[in-house]
């Protein structure tokens, strides 16, 4: 199989697994709200903000590394005409070595950090004791995620993506048994056993996916015993260092400015006057409920985009500028006819979502208000995913930074005096920063120039024209012959036919030149 039908191969084969794990996250949301209430899912996204900054330390920039590392490797034994799967092994498993070990040594200080601080986290800075068992207990899983960081960027880099989509598929299958065995027999119907059931869950899921993950790089080690041509290990370590350290160090900062954000919304919730309860239940409704859905079709650009990182990593080892920038000229135009549709429908559709997802919640309002953003938002992963590849990691994680500063500094500000909606405008605000700074990155460090108006005006009209088509005839009686979910799906999914059928007439869904971009690939 050659390169480009790899690529081709293995997006579609993480889109189809994304989505259908996301989808069944979703439902796997939908239950659990519904056995513990909007409160305990509150308390859970705090518990996991806390967790969020462990898994940080944990990971400190591993499958960056491990990726960049593994691609640059295999790339320069080709670009030397050495194309034995034995060589390519051998230095490999020398940037492998180093790589887990990085992993081990990050993952044991979080967990020890963790389980020790549990007691002052939960007190201190949740203000609820009710979080301590729960951390403890997800201390446990961290050695392992630090672990599968590094296995993941293996498995991207030499492009078997599957093992990883197989991964997520044996994580989510027995997080979700877990989880539903604990609910039924160990829920005492209080918001901390609650927590502690859904974390123990994932903790268990989390074990179980490491030692199937590690089972597969081991069959895969098995290819050659070969030492020839192994890279130096204290080469390989200093590039290690140089790569995933500053990541690790901007993380870290990104990491803890985010939980402080997230500790400080139900804090300002209270300050503009509700309850501790009610903020906990607005909260979890916005976290646990709405962004879910608002990030659920991103699974299909955050695949291809993922995979991009060792294509241009290989590429830029290789020499090859010209194959780095039709790819980016690819994406961008891609992301934004994706992720203009996606607004569109997200809007048209916001209320019947919500009902339909989360009856008798406020998700539908939270939708509508949210979707517009959605072109920022899916732009900017695709963006961050190509400067990533082309080294500029650091200024990515610089950007983070900032974005995580200006949400605490607004969250501080606006939410006491607004309430929610306060948040909704810290969203749109950092939001639109981040990606600014990033496209005007991207512009500056490639040859690509993007024609925004023509990118941009083209599938705003076509959104608006296919969705208020299908809004108009769902007035019609011959139209609504399907009833409930399947009928909000079948108008969600003419909707989308029609946004890009009247791409295609309007010239800007030019699969041909898609196709003729992403084909460069074959050339790398």
């Amino acid at each position: 199989m050659n390169k480009f039908k790899q690529f081709i191969f293995n997006g579609i084969l993480l889109t189809a697994v994304s989505l259908a794990m996301r989808g069944v996250g979703v439902s796997f949301n939908v239950y659990i709200s519904n056995k513990v209430g909007a409160e305990a899912m509150g308390l859970f996204t705090l518990i996991s903000t806390v967790y969020g900054f462990a898994i940080t330390l944990a990971t400190s920039g591993i499958n960056l590394a491990a990726t960049r590392l593994v691609s640059e490797a295999m790339g320069e034994l080709s670009t030397a005409g050495i194309r034995e799967v034995r060589a390519r092994s051998a230095a490999v498993r020398v940037v492998m070595r180093k790589c887990l070990l990085y992993s081990l040594f990050f993952g044991a200080l979080s967990s020890l950090l963790l389980y020790f601080l549990a007691p002052f986290l939960s007190l201190s800075l949740l203000k609820d004791g009710r979080c301590i068992s729960s951390l403890r207990l997800l201390s446990l899983t961290l050695i392992p995620i630090s672990l599968s960081s590094a296995l993941s960027g293996y498995f991207s880099a030499v492009r078997r993506v599957y093992k990883n989509a197989a991964t997520q598929v044996v994580e989510q299958i027995i997080k979700i048994f877990i989880c539903v065995i604990l609910l039924t027999y160990f829920f005492a119907n209080d918001v901390e056993s609650a927590c502690l059931c859904v974390v123990a869950g994932g903790a268990i899921a989390e074990l179980v996916s490491f030692l199937f993950q590690v089972l597969m790089y081991l069959a895969e080690k098995k290819v050659s015993s070969n030492t020839a041509n192994s890279p130096d290990g204290r080469l390989v370590r200093r590039k290690l260092l140089g790569i995933a350290l500053p990541v690790a160090f901007s993380a870290y900062l990104r990491s803890g400015l985010i939980t402080v954000e997230h500790i400080l919304i139900p804090w300002g919730l209270e300050r503009s006057g509700a309850s501790r309860s009610h903020s906990l239940r607005a909260y979890g409704t916005v976290h646990s409920m709405v962004f879910p859905i608002i990030f659920f079709p991103s699974a299909i650009l955050s695949s291809f985009a993922g995979l991009l990182v060792p294509e241009i990593s290989e590429a830029r080892a290789a020499g090859r500028g010209d194959i780095v920038n039709r790819i980016i000229s690819n994406v961008f135009e891609s992301a934004l006819i994706f992720a203009i549709g996606t607004a569109g429908i997200m809007m048209c559709f916001s209320y019947e979502l919500g009902n339909m997802i989360y009856p008798a919640s406020d998700a539908g309002r939270y939708i509508r208000m949210i979707a517009p953003l959605i072109p920022i938002m899916y732009l900017d992963t695709a963006v961050d995913a190509i400067l990533k590849g082309l080294g500029e990691q650091v200024y990515s994680m610089g950007v983070n930074i900032i974005d995580s500063l200006l949400s605490v500094i607004l969250v501080v500000i606006l939410l006491p005096a607004l309430g929610i909606n306060g948040y909704i405008i810290t969203v749109y605000f950092t939001e639109i920063i981040n990606a600014t700074l990033s496209i005007t990155r991207l512009l500056s460090v490639s040859q690509f120039k993007p024609r925004i108006a023509r990118l941009v005006f083209a599938p705003l009209m076509a959104i608006i024209l296919s969705s208020s088509a299908v809004k108009y005839l769902s007035l019609l009686p011959v139209f609504n012959l399907l009833t409930g979910s399947v009928q909000i799906i079948s108008h969600i999914i003419l909707s989308a036919i029609i946004y890009l059928l009247l791409l295609t007439l309007l010239g800007s869904l030019r699969p041909n030149k898609l196709r003729r971009g992403f084909s460069l690939l074959r050339e790398n």
